[in-house]
């Protein structure tokens, strides 16, 4: 056990230490930003434990802080590229790398933690996050770059496959609330979005960025080359697109109306789906 332990701190310290070095690189171009601010004090906190000589008796909060510096530095990385609409030059690569970050918390439970679930390790928000940057950060870059047709074509695998199914494990972290289960909510409107696994404003954003890259896989493919799979992929995003943009109407038109959620985009692209 002890010989675990001690596995378990080298691996994580040098991933901080190396982390911190990334951080501190970062800060050099903008001091100032609130995300790697965070994730220096963070990481401060994470040094000052391996440079006192204790052991990871916590793996699991040690885990958790180094998840959320993964998630401020990859934010700011992310905002750089939305800044800069995605050079074609670097882009590619880059996005590689940020999936590949976002990824390796999870890669680091496996490993460290491999009698326990990611889930009662991170818990349900971080790893819901992690889901959903992955997804979004795809999103941006299909909405940024969707209407070069050609792009679509040859990224369709790559990027919006993968977009869509980082999304849909967004949506799967938590169970929907049964009602059935021995649950009790005295607000109707409340119980109806929770039985369809909403649980905040992100879970209906993914949604809606679901609904649109499955509508850009639909609408750019190429059905002069209409293999037997390629029929099948567009079924299956036609599929998704179309239950996963209905639960979104339905909650925005009913318990949500008046919380200023639109519907116009999400019928339009349900007309053409169906």
């Amino acid at each position: 056990m002890a010989d675990d332990y001690r596995r378990q701190g080298f691996e994580l310290e040098r991933r901080i230490f190396e982390l911190d070095i990334k951080c501190s690189s970062l800060r050099a171009e903008k001091q100032d930003d609130d995300y790697l601010q965070n994730a220096s004090a963070i990481l401060d906190k994470l040094k000052g434990f391996y440079r006192q000589g204790a052991e990871s008796s916590n793996l699991s909060k040690l885990l958790q802080d180094y998840t959320q510096v993964i998630l401020d530095i990859t934010f700011y990385e992310e905002n750089k590229l939305v800044d800069q609409e995605f050079p074609e030059d670097c882009s590619p690569f880059k996005i590689q790398q940020l999936l590949q970050d976002l990824t390796e918390p999870e890669v680091l439970v496996a490993r460290l933690a491999p009698a326990q679930e990611v889930q009662s390790v991170l818990g349900i928000e971080l790893l819901e996050c992690l889901y959903w940057r992955r997804g979004a950060l795809l999103y941006m870059y299909c909405h940024t770059l969707h209407q070069r047709k050609q792009w679509i074509k040859k990224n369709k695998d790559t990027f919006l496959k993968e977009g869509v199914r980082y999304l849909m494990r967004m949506l799967q972290v938590r169970n929907s609330v049964k009602l059935n289960d021995g649950v009790v909510l005295h607000d109707s409107a409340a119980a109806s979005i929770l039985s369809e696994g909403i649980f905040s404003d992100t879970h209906l954003l993914t949604m809606m960025y679901i609904g649109e890259m499955c509508f850009w896989a639909v609408k750019y493919e190429d059905c002069s080359d209409d293999t037997t799979d390629r029929k099948e992929d567009r079924l299956q995003f036609r599929d998704i697109g179309t239950q996963i943009l209905n639960k979104y109407v339905l909650a925005c038109e009913g318990p949500l109306q008046g919380q200023g959620w639109n519907t116009e985009n999400a019928k339009e692209i349900l007309s053409i789906l169906q």
